[in-house]
């Protein structure tokens, strides 16, 4: 089961002794995929130039640019809301960065109300990110957003 109570305690913690936000952020996708099982990536995609940009994350090499309305994460930044994917394979223009990933949560990150970034996790295993997983890591993005 995984403890989201201390996930987000930690977060909290990170944020306010650092005032940085790429290490801020650095330390958020460690926390994940360390603390949550059965992922083979953990990350942020930031924007810069009206696309998102490759953050800081812990997997294997991840795709460095992404157009916003564009896969998982260009979708939730374009719709502005979290895109919680059963099976990636089923999902239009899906971008397979990593062949393994079979489902995935995206959460956009917002600084002054626009859009910052994105929270991107993704499993090699089907149906693995429940409506539990989706709250908590929304409430760890809002902790994380007090941070940049």
């Amino acid at each position: 089961m995984t403890d989201y109570k201390l996930i987000i305690e930690t977060m909290k913690g990170i944020v306010a002794n650092c005032n940085y936000p790429i290490s801020v952020m650095a330390n958020g996708a460690a926390i994940l995929y360390n603390e949550l099982s059965d992922l083979n990536w953990a990350g942020f995609y930031l924007m810069e130039d009206g696309k998102l940009i490759l953050g800081p994350f812990q997997g294997k090499l991840a795709c460095m640019e992404i157009q916003v309305g564009k896969g998982v994460c260009g979708t939730a930044v374009a719709e502005r809301k979290v895109q919680r994917v059963a099976n990636v394979h089923e999902f239009p223009g899906h971008i397979a960065c990593d062949s393994a990933s079979n489902s995935e949560i995206v959460i956009p990150i917002y600084k002054d109300g626009e859009v910052f970034g994105v929270l991107d996790i993704d499993s090699p295993e089907f149906n693995r990110f429940s409506e539990e997983d989706e709250k908590n890591l929304t409430e760890f993005v809002r902790v994380l957003e007090t941070g940049i």
